[in-house]
């Protein structure tokens, strides 16, 4: 079943302390000041990269997905409030639609979920086993529904609140501790003991 997109870019409300430095960013960013977007850039980048390679599980397509999304906020930065989280809710709301159009894309092209395999050097055989558990991880989250891949990866990999969760994913609390609650299930059906070493935090 295919994920709805998560709703519009969305403008943020009127900023607090903690984002004034933002504030000043992103007018000088809407007058076009490169030196204050590669500031931003530097900033959020790393935040951006880690939610596209989670839910795209692949290095250039999540590159790509990145370039869009902070290429946005090049164009929307003039019309943008920034509310107490700053510009990072916006730009995760940005990927996450991005990433979720790419995986529709893939689907709707028969695109296969399956790993290439890859010659083993002799020198990397003790890392054997610790590869064939990441592409077991890999395989069952690409396995997960989009939105359940989403909120998992917002909460547990970028250490959001099930409150901000909710607010990126414009859906209620309640809705976003259902969508982690079936994907934990899920992992712990197709991961059995390592489940565990995924998710330490849950029971």
């Amino acid at each position: 079943m295919l994920a709805r997109k998560i709703g519009p870019e969305p403008s943020l409300r009127a900023g607090s302390d903690e984002s004034e430095d933002e504030v000043v960013l992103l007018a000088r960013v809407s007058a076009g000041e490169a030196r204050a977007f590669r500031a931003v850039v530097d900033r959020h980048l790393p935040t951006v990269l880690a939610i596209a390679r989670r839910m795209l599980r692949d290095d250039a397509e999540a590159e790509d997905v990145a370039q869009e999304t902070l290429l946005r906020l090049w164009r929307n930065a003039a019309n943008l409030e920034l509310g107490e989280g700053g510009v990072r809710p916006w730009l995760r709301r940005v990927a996450s639609n991005l990433c979720i159009d790419r995986v529709r894309a893939r689907r709707n092209t028969g695109l296969g979920d399956e790993v290439p395999e890859e010659s083993e050097p002799a020198t990397q055989v003790t890392h054997l086993a610790e590869r064939e558990l990441s592409a077991r991880v890999d395989a069952a989250l690409k396995r997960l529904p989009d939105r359940q891949r989403l909120a998992l990866t917002l909460f547990h990999y970028e250490g959001m609140s099930q409150v901000e969760v909710g607010e990126v994913m414009s859906i209620s609390d309640e809705a976003v501790e259902s969508l982690l609650a079936r994907a934990r299930r899920a992992l712990k059906a197709a991961l059995k003991d390592e489940w565990r070493g995924l998710l330490p935090d849950v029971d």
